[in-house]
C-alpha cells in the first residue's frame, strides 16, 4: 500500500494538500488534508518536513483511535486526527472530505473530519509508511 500526501498550497497560515491511498493498481482513498504552514518545523508552529515517515495506529482518550508520525527530526507527537479547523491544530494532520470555511473566518477548513478519520482507521494497516511531497 503506497499513501501520500502531497502538500498543494501554504496560504501562511495553512497548508492544504491531498492524502491519496494506492494498492498495487488503482487508488483506492482520497481525502484532504489540513497543516499548519510551514515555520522552519518548529514545535507546536509548523508543519512537519517533507519526507517518508513510518506512521502506525495510537490510541489516546482526547482523539480516540489516530495515527502518528514516528521519527520526526526534532519533533514528536505528530498526529494524524480529526479536525476541521487549522487553529486546532499543534504541527498535526487533519483529514477531511473536502474544503470549505465552515466557521466563515476567511479559511479553509476540512469537513467531515470524524468520518474520513474512521476510512482511513478501516483501510489503512496498523503501521504504513507516509510521503509527504
Amino acid at each position: 500500500m503506497k499513501v501520500v500526501l502531497n502538500r498543494l498550497i501554504d496560504t501562511g497560515k495553512e497548508t492544504l494538500g491531498k492524502l491519496t491511498i494506492h494498492d498495487e493498481l488503482k487508488e483506492v482513498y482520497e481525502c484532504k488534508t489540513l497543516e499548519l504552514s510551514w515555520k522552519d518545523n518548529k514545535q507546536n508552529i509548523s508543519c512537519i518536513p517533507f519526507g517518508k515517515y513510518l506512521v502506525s495506529i495510537r490510541t489516546s482518550e482526547k482523539y480516540g483511535e489516530h495515527f502518528i508520525v514516528n521519527n520526526v527530526e526534532g519533533r514528536s507527537y505528530i498526529l494524524i486526527h480529526q479536525a476541521n479547523y487549522h487553529t486546532q491544530l499543534r504541527g498535526c494532520i487533519a483529514v477531511g472530505k473536502r474544503y470549505s470555511d465552515i466557521n466563515l473566518d476567511g479559511e479553509l477548513d476540512v469537513t467531515s473530519s470524524k468520518n474520513t478519520m474512521k476510512d482511513l482507521l478501516e483501510i489503512l494497516p496498523d503501521s504504513f509508511y507516509l510521503n509527504i511531497i
